[in-house]
C-alpha cells in the first residue's frame, strides 16, 4: 500500500514508515557527510600543532565555544576567525545583526573581547583561510540541540571540558562599579516573568540596547544605561557587577564565561543555557526569580 492511501486509510502505519523513513535519511545523511567531517577534525587534532577555528555566530553560540578552544589551546596553538554575514536560518525579530548571526560591525565589536583571551593566538575576521575546526557543524548535524550548548562544541571533537571554570578574563571596569547589571533581549524571553517587583531597587543599569533599556524602565523607574562601546567594554563591566540578571543573550553568555554572580530568566520553551560554576541561578518561575534576587543583593 502506498504512502498516500496509508495516510487515508491506515494512519498508524503512515506514521510507522514515515518515522523509518526519517531515520534512513538521517543515518544516510550521518554516514555520507558528518562521519567524513568529523574524521577531518580528528585528522587536524591528530597531525597539526596549530589549530584555526571557525564560528558563524550567533554571539552567544560563539560565547559558548570558547570552553573547547581553551581546552585545546593547552595542547595546541590557537586561532579564532570569525565568519561574518552568514544567513539566519531562521527569522528573528530584533536580532542585534539584523538577517545574519553576525555582522561586521558586530564582530568588530567582539574582536577586542576575543583578543583580551590569552590562549588564543589570533583572533579576525574569516577570509577564506585554511580551517581545521568548523564550530558551525554542530548545526548541520542530525540531531536535537535541545541541550547545554557548551556540550554542542565538545561533542565535534571528543573533548571532556571544565564547564565550572572561566573562560574569560578581563579586568575590572574603571568606573561602573559593584552595580546589579542587567540585560533582557526581546528574545528568549520567559512569559511567566516580570520584573515590576525591581521598581524600588537602586544601583542598578542596563548595558542593553536602547530600546532594550526602555522597555525595562518601564518596570524599573530608577534603571540607569550605560552604552558601552565594545564588547570589552561590556565584560568589564559585568565582572566589576554586584551580579548579572538576564535572559538567554549575548551578555548572560559573557556572565556565564566569566562565572561572576547571576541570574538567568530561562526560557522554557529553549532551555539549552543553565549556570555551571561559581554563584549562579536559574529560574522559571517568579516566586524564585524574586527569592535569588534578595539573596544575591543582600550580600
Amino acid at each position: 500500500m502506498g504512502y498516500f492511501w496509508q495516510k487515508l486509510f491506515n494512519k498508524k502505519k503512515y506514521q510507522e514508515n514515515k518515522f523509518k523513513k526519517q531515520k534512513e535519511n538521517k543515518l544516510n545523511f550521518y554516514n555520507s557527510f558528518i562521519k567524513n567531517k568529523l574524521s577531518e577534525i580528528n585528522n587536524s587534532l591528530k597531525n597539526n600543532r596549530e589549530l584555526s577555528f571557525l564560528h558563524s555566530g550567533h554571539l552567544g553560540d560563539l560565547m559558548y565555544s570558547l570552553p573547547l578552544v581553551k581546552e585545546l589551546s593547552k595542547k595546541y596553538k590557537c586561532n579564532f576567525l570569525i565568519n561574518i554575514n552568514k544567513k539566519n536560518e531562521t527569522e528573528y525579530e530584533n536580532h542585534p545583526s539584523g538577517s545574519v548571526m553576525i555582522n561586521k560591525r558586530t564582530a568588530e565589536l567582539l574582536i577586542p573581547l576575543l583578543k583580551e583571551q590569552k590562549y588564543i593566538n589570533e583572533v579576525k575576521i574569516f577570509n577564506k583561510e585554511k580551517i581545521d575546526i568548523n564550530l558551525d557543524l554542530f548545526r548541520e548535524m542530525p540531531i536535537s540541540i535541545n541541550f547545554h550548548s557548551v556540550r554542542w562544541y565538545s561533542h565535534l571533537t571528543g573533548t571532556s571540558l571544565k564547564m565550572d571554570e572561566s573562560c574569560l578574563s578581563v579586568k575590572n571596569h574603571h568606573s561602573e562599579g559593584n552595580k546589579i547589571v542587567i540585560m533582557r533581549s526581546p528574545r528568549y524571553r520567559n512569559q511567566y516573568i516580570n520584573y515590576q517587583f525591581l521598581k524600588e531597587t537602586k544601583n542598578i543599569v542596563c548595558i542593553g540596547l536602547e530600546s532594550e533599556y526602555q522597555d525595562l524602565k518601564k518596570d524599573i523607574p530608577s534603571l540607569e544605561f550605560y552604552e558601552c562601546k565594545d564588547f570589552l567594554e561590556m565584560a568589564e563591566i559585568i565582572k566589576s557587577s554586584k551580579f548579572f540578571i538576564g535572559n538567554l543573550c549575548f551578555a548572560y553568555s559573557v556572565a556565564e564565561s566569566l562565572k561572576v554572580p547571576r541570574l538567568l530568566e530561562s526560557c522554557p520553551d529553549f532551555p539549552i543555557v543553565f549556570p555551571v560554576g561559581g554563584e549562579g541561578y536559574d529560574f522559571f518561575h517568579q516566586e524564585h526569580f524574586e527569592k535569588y534576587f534578595h539573596f544575591l543583593n543582600k550580600k
